[in-house]
């Protein structure tokens, strides 16, 4: 099978459902970002310091598929199969944050990024899971989006937030604390 389909050269791309659309809207802007995402996610994956987070955060890729594949279904369309995101999902995730935590000083300050590249690609990985999120809630103004995408999408932020602050002690890396000008 090619890669290629030349389908695309007008500016428009296929719903899973066949329902062809331009490229620009906001359905295939927000499954693209979550896809961006997923490839950053890689990049956290392929750190060193994640190693032993290493099926974690597979995990995690996949259900990031999933959730590209359920934004990449025209809406109302039931006989597209594609895998389930479940409550089960965004339980993982907080049990994963929690088990971090255990090795965290509470937090008294707000973080600036950065101060390691690992933990830099995290907090990268975050701010583009924020901007998937916004989409997601922006497309469920005018579509009904399945309320388990936004919920999982928002807590892995804050899993990726965890993460950062994680592998900030695992490399012993100073926190630079923001501390505003007045």
């Amino acid at each position: 099978m090619k890669i290629y389909t030349k389908t695309g050269d007008d500016g428009t791309t296929s719903l899973f459902g066949g329902k062809r659309v331009s490229k620009a809207e906001l359905r295939i802007e927000t499954y693209g970002t979550v896809d961006e995402l997923n490839a950053w996610m890689g990049v956290l994956r392929d750190q060193s310091v994640n190693q032993s987070r290493k099926d974690i955060l597979i995990e995690i890729q996949d259900r990031l598929f999933t959730i590209g594949s359920t934004l990449a279904t025209e809406p109302g369309n039931v006989k597209v199969k594609i895998p389930l995101l479940t409550e089960g999902d965004i339980e993982f995730l907080e049990k994963q944050m929690d088990t971090m935590e255990l090795a965290l000083l509470p937090m008294r300050f707000f973080v600036l990024p950065g101060g390691n590249q690992a933990i830099s690609f995290g907090h990268v990985a975050r701010t583009v899971c924020r901007r998937a999120e916004r989409l997601v809630i922006a497309l469920n103004h005018s579509e009904s989006v399945n309320e388990l995408v936004i919920k999982y999408l928002n807590r892995l932020s804050d899993y990726l937030f965890v993460l950062c602050r994680t592998m900030t002690h695992e490399l012993k890396v100073e926190e630079t604390p923001w501390k505003p000008k007045m």
